[in-house]
């Protein structure tokens, strides 16, 4: 425990039915860095019970992390990020959340602290969880606009289409990389890295 933890939660809905979802790209991001830190998940106990989330603890990049995916649906995101938040003592600046977002081509990478949920569901219940508290940091992955008239609910909870899926492993792999340069160098640095691309 200490200061120099970093929490880093994926944002995704639990089950094999959702697992290739758009909605599922922060689970996705956040199983390549449990790969690079050479660990697997578990179910994560404090005081007896289950948090309801699958946690790994190690380096990530050099760093101390707790990887975590919260295994509730994606809209009660907020109870399992704030019980491991205040499980492992790490301040709200030291919340990293990886989550897939409408409003940037697939694809695109976009890193920020605070700001509004912008209707995502899982942003908005950690939000409320952490008391309002916004200052988070966010590795947003790009998943586009739906087609059409189709209900930005619908399409996240699609699969991505074949096209996105032959690109896929490689943008969650450059979002593995915008993380950890997230934590190594900071926000700034990884602002000017990842968003030019």
């Amino acid at each position: 425990m200490g200061t120099d933890l970093w929490l880093v939660v994926g944002l995704g809905n639990p089950g094999p039915s959702y697992a290739g979802n758009r909605h599922n790209a922060g689970f996705m991001v956040l199983d390549v860095l449990a790969e690079r830190a050479g660990g697997r998940f578990k179910t994560h106990r404090a005081r007896g019970a289950a948090t309801r989330a699958e946690v790994l603890e190690g380096r990530v990049a050099g760093e101390r992390v707790v990887l975590a995916k919260p295994r509730t649906y994606m809209n009660e995101s907020g109870g399992p990020v704030r019980g491991l938040r205040d499980f492992y003592k790490v301040p709200t600046e030291r919340l990293v959340v990886v989550h897939d977002e409408l409003d940037i081509p697939f694809g695109a990478l976009r890193l920020k602290r605070g700001g509004g949920d912008n209707g995502h569901n899982g942003l908005r219940s950690i939000t409320r969880s952490l008391g309002g508290d916004k200052e988070y940091l966010r590795v947003r992955f790009g998943v586009g606009r739906p087609p059409g008239r189709m209900d930005p609910a619908a399409f996240v909870l699609k699969d991505f289409a074949a096209v996105e899926r032959k690109e896929l492993p490689l943008d969650v792999d450059r979002a593995a990389d915008a993380v950890e340069a997230l934590l190594t160098s900071g926000l700034d640095a990884a602002q000017n890295t990842f968003h030019a691309s």
